[in-house]
């Protein structure tokens, strides 16, 4: 085995205390414990040390799924020799961000299809996607751990009935399930004849799953090359049980640990633009992990780099470069950080098939800084309660047709304002929100929008005005994506967020079969519900309705954030 791959640390006035936290692991015997799955390490209470106990599978996963292999290869020959010629993987949360890393680092393989990863109740996206694959050979994946989450089984029922209407009692052939022992899914499954039911591992959670069927079934359909991925993966558990300052992992997570406990809980990722989304999958591993009890790690994905000023002391800079792809503007920028007294981690991986190892790594590091942060990184007590409040309000709309009328706070076409103080116009709505804001606060816009690349730039233009003129932190994440992913840490967390919940009054429309409204109206309930959500937790939320035309309305919010900035 070649040595690890160790994270270079330049860390300033903090590589002393790093140093400290390790040695102070070392002597608590981290490694050898966590190994030995010993939940006393992130939890003290007993009942957790249970759950938690059953939560570390994924420790030793990656050389299970070697054991897979075959498994693996005839399943994606089965579904070649069926005639399929594209693949849609649908999923929330721990079941759809690794597949769509997946999905968006690498081509189609010479044996593989096309994969494409639905995680969004929004409708243009879902008509998008069924317009554009071919329905009777495409092969549907329904992903889900309990068999008990609406999205995926909304999706589920959606395309299983488009299918029927093509291929009537055959329908099942193009429906497929990776789920739990015990999941529901199973019975239906049965019950239509689908082509495969995946039986996860049980003790493995939904943000630890990279590496297990989750995501390593549309990894395989895809054409990713998984003897390199795996056997890069299986090289990084065997760096992941050696002693505390030689591990990869643990090194990892003793530094946004230790630093995170200083202030610099900000975890700001710079990832180059061919595996960018390995920022989506990291967010939900640290936040739905660590953002408990008040307290967590705060990452930072797809903000763009800044000139030293423009940061406070809350941040900790983890740079992944890929090897021979230097970024001459992007290193020159993070020097001029480090000059500044900011610290970072750089990690070098060889090519996108390192991914195998890297998420391999951060589960290491991520379980590490929980336990540093003294968190139980295996829960996530928040997680429920804007699904209770969306449930709540889609039986109102079962009910009554409609979801309740909420009550503007402002007007200023084609913006309208809730949830904030009664304002005149959009500037001073936005004003008083804003003016809320404190040093080492962070800056959440939450898009209940339809993911496109136009409306990609204008959430980086908003950020970058926002932390030019305000110094903060600022995040970004699509609804309801994220309610399973950072939603725990903005309501578990600490109270240093305030959240910009966007929303728009698009025309399209897709049903759900079975249900008493459509996915427009279950995405504005979810909308709703985490607001609701978040206010009961004491967040400061103001939402922006953008109207008919979201592009529109964000060049509106652009102009009126950087004039109420301005004054």
């Amino acid at each position: 085995m070649a040595a690890p791959a160790l994270p270079e640390l330049r860390l300033g006035r903090y590589g002393g205390r790093v140093s400290d936290r390790l040695e102070s692991l070392a002597d608590e015997g981290f490694v050898e414990r966590m190994w030995s799955r010993d939940a006393s390490l992130w939890t003290q209470d007993p009942q957790e040390q249970e759950t938690v106990t059953g939560a570390l599978g994924w420790l030793d996963v990656a050389e299970k799924m070697v054991q897979a292999r075959g498994e693996l290869d005839d399943f994606a020959a089965e579904v070649r020799e069926a005639g399929f010629r594209h693949v849609v993987y649908m999923g929330m949360g721990g079941s759809s961000l690794c597949p769509l890393v997946f999905e968006r680092s690498f081509p189609v393989g010479v044996k593989g299809l096309p994969l494409t990863v639905l995680d969004t109740t929004d409708p243009a996206t879902i008509q998008g996607i069924e317009a554009s694959v071919p329905l009777e050979e495409t092969l549907f994946f329904i992903a889900s751990k309990s068999g008990t989450t609406a999205e995926p089984q909304a999706f589920g029922e959606y395309f299983y009935h488009r299918i029927r209407e093509l291929k009537g009692d055959y329908a099942g052939g193009n429906m497929a399930v990776v789920t739990d022992p015990g999941s529901k899914m199973i019975k239906t499954a049965e019950d239509r004849d689908y082509r495969r039911v995946f039986l996860n591992f049980p003790d493995i959670g939904g943000r630890f799953s990279a590496l297990s069927w989750f995501g390593l079934v549309p990894a395989t359909l895809l054409g990713v090359d998984m003897d390199e991925l795996l056997s890069r993966a299986v090289a990084m558990t065997g760096f992941c049980r050696l002693p505390e300052p030689e591990n990869p992992g643990v090194i990892l997570g003793a530094v946004m640990g230790e630093l995170a406990s200083l202030g610099r809980d900000k975890v700001t990722l710079v990832v180059p633009q061919e595996i960018e989304t390995l920022g989506a999958w990291l967010e939900q591993l640290m936040a739905e992990s660590t953002g408990k009890q008040g307290k967590g790690l705060v990452p930072v994905a797809g903000e763009p780099l800044g000139e030293p000023d423009e940061y406070g002391e809350d941040r900790l800079f983890i740079h992944m470069r890929l090897a021979g792809k230097v970024d001459t503007a992007t290193e020159a920028a993070l020097d001029a950080l480090v000059d500044s007294g900011q610290p970072l981690v750089t990690i070098e991986i060889a090519d996108k098939l390192d991914l195998g190892q890297e998420f391999y790594r951060w589960e290491i590091a991520t379980a590490t800084a929980g336990a540093v942060l003294d968190i139980n990184a295996f829960d996530q007590p928040n997680v429920q309660e804007s699904k209770d409040n969306t449930n709540r309000l889609l039986e109102v709309v079962s009910r009554e047709g409609s979801l309740p009328a909420v009550e503007a706070t402002a007007r200023d076409r084609p913006l309208t304002f809730y949830g904030g103080e009664p304002a005149p116009t959009a500037e001073a709505a936005l004003s008083l929100f804003l003016g809320q804001s404190r040093p080492g606060d962070y800056l959440a816009i939450l898009a209940y929008l339809s993911e496109k690349v136009a409306v990609d730039a204008a959430i980086r233009r908003l950020r970058t005005v926002l932390r030019l003129n305000l110094g903060l932190a600022t995040t970004a994440g699509y609804g309801p994506r994220y309610l399973h992913s950072t939603g725990q840490l903005h309501k578990g967390g600490p109270n240093s967020g305030l959240f910009l919940l966007l929303t728009a009054r698009d025309s399209l429309d897709a049903a759900i079969p079975g249900a008493a409204y459509g996915f427009r109206t279950f995405r504005d309930a979810q909308a709703l519900g985490d607001m609701e959500a978040l206010k009961g937790h004491g967040r400061r939320v103001l939402r922006v309705d953008l109207g008919e035309d979201a592009a529109e309305g964000l060049a509106t919010l652009e102009a009126a954030t950087a004039a109420a900035l301005a004054d």
